[in-house]
């Protein structure tokens, strides 16, 4: 099964630079609450009046160490130019350069898993070892359609060469 997973998902490197975020981190009931920790970032920050970051990334990592079905330690982070005063839940905060493996997967988020075991065994095929909390970059998400043909969905795990 794996090897038909990989054949439909192009697996690259990918290094991102250090970046400044607005970010929110909470333990959730389920990943289906992601949601209410973006409402949570916007609505905090809305009288900031923030500058988005160019590019501007808008991520989800997961910070469990393994897969669970409630109770996720889940953390949001959006990209934005300038400085701000931390909120109740938002903090603003530099985050460190990182290299990924990472595929993109267009469509719904029904595919995830799919994508997620892609990545995984590309990494464990080619030389390199998991080394932090795995992210996904919405790059069309539902805060910009209805269609969830047309979510556009990076999924990264940050690797190291073993």
């Amino acid at each position: 099964m794996n090897i038909l997973l990989e054949m439909n998902y192009d697996v690259t490197i990918k290094t991102f630079p250090t970046r400044y975020a607005a970010t929110v981190r909470m333990v959730i009931p389920s990943f289906e609450e992601e949601g209410m920790l973006w409402n949570i970032l916007m609505e905090e920050t809305a009288p900031l009046h923030l500058m988005d970051g160019d590019p501007c990334y808008c991520c989800a990592v997961f910070h469990d160490k393994e897969y669970r079905e409630a109770d996720v330690d889940v953390e949001v982070q959006k990209d934005v130019k300038g400085s701000y005063p931390d909120t109740e839940h938002v903090r603003f905060r530099t985050l460190p350069e990182i290299t990924v493996a990472c595929a993109t997967c267009k469509g719904s988020y029904e595919q995830m898993d799919g994508i997620n075991a892609a990545v995984a065994a590309w990494v464990a095929d080619n030389g390199y070892a998991f080394d932090g909390p795995m992210f996904n970059i919405y790059h069309v998400s539902p805060h910009e359609t209805a269609n969830p043909d047309e979510y556009v969905t990076e999924v990264c795990y940050p690797v190291r060469k073993m």
